[in-house]
């Protein structure tokens, strides 16, 4: 299943915009409950004003609420970027850490983010369990786990470790292009001929079709 999409989706991605590993973790942490494209909109405000993590630690709460107010939760990201930037400054001389046990211990940051900025800022092979991936290794039968943490320990044992970052990039790209969760596209799905969940959503092409053009990537 993994080699379809692979082909489906050569290529898959993160796609939250970045140029490093702090602005990586900023925006990861940003993209919780709202989409990466709003999050890529106030991206260039963001770091042009706050280019690291001593600038941003040092920032004026109210101008860090505008630039991430689009987003909602405006206070409670600010303040989730305020404590970060101040741990990274204090912890790890302003530099993002580039191991799983470090990131987890900054604020706001748990192991989905972790897994993130190691997968694509430092080529560490990490699984990214978001709401698509948890969603999707549930319906393919890859394992009955709802606790992110225990699905991501549990796909780690079926797959091997170099392949855990582009294996996330191509569930999550599946699940916003066509699995989704209400009405999966099945008759339009790489996956139908081996998919247990095939039928959960409308299996003729020209519905499916219909969908994916309707539904677009989210």
């Amino acid at each position: 299943m993994n080699r379809v999409l692979a082909e489906t989706y050569p290529d898959a991605h993160c796609e939250l915009d970045f140029d490093n590993a702090f602005e990586l973790l900023v925006v990861t942490v940003l993209s919780a409950q709202t989409t990466d494209k709003r999050v890529n909109t106030v991206r260039p405000t963001l770091f042009a004003a706050y280019p690291d993590a001593r600038s941003m630690a040092a920032a004026e709460r109210e101008t860090l609420e505008s630039i991430v107010g689009p987003l909602g939760f405006f206070r409670a990201k600010t303040e989730s970027l305020l404590k970060l930037s101040a741990a990274l400054v204090a912890d790890h001389n302003g530099e993002v850490p580039g191991r799983l046990e470090d990131l987890v211990k900054l604020p706001g940051v748990g192991r989905k983010t972790a897994n993130v900025v190691l997968g694509n800022a430092f080529d560490v092979p990490g699984i990214t369990v978001d709401t698509h991936f948890g969603r999707l290794v549930r319906r393919f039968g890859w394992t009955e786990e709802t606790d992110p943490v225990k699905v991501e320990f549990a796909i780690a044992e079926v797959f091997p470790k170099n392949d855990w970052t582009m294996l996330s990039h191509h569930v999550i790209w599946h699940g916003r292009r066509c699995c989704h969760a209400k009405k999966p596209a099945c008759g339009a799905c790489p996956l139908a001929s081996i998919c247990p969940s095939y039928g959960e959503g409308p299996t003729d092409h020209e519905t499916a079709a219909k969908l994916l053009r309707t539904e677009g990537p989210n």
